[in-house]
């Protein structure tokens, strides 16, 4: 099977931080269990998990950020003191 590259990933994530964070739950949960959503025979779980991403297998959600996290940067940027 080809090699799996991080810009084959970025197709599908938009910010290599998220790409991290999904491919990191995915292992979680392959090692729990899950079977493979793609076929990779004997490869690493990051590996499989990267391939699963790659291949649209694995949705990552776009997460909006919690309203205390804006407005606590929002208060920490206020120069008007």
């Amino acid at each position: 099977m080809a090699r799996i590259t991080i810009e084959d990933c970025l197709k599908r994530v938009d910010n290599r931080f998220k790409l991290v964070n999904a491919a990191a739950r995915r292992v979680r949960q392959i090692r729990e269990g899950s079977e493979y959503l793609v076929v990779s025979p004997k490869n690493e779980d990051i590996v499989v998990a990267l391939r699963e991403i790659a291949a649209g297998r694995v949705l990552v959600q776009q997460e909006a950020a919690e309203p205390d996290e804006v407005e606590a940067v929002e208060k920490e940027n206020d120069t008007s003191d």
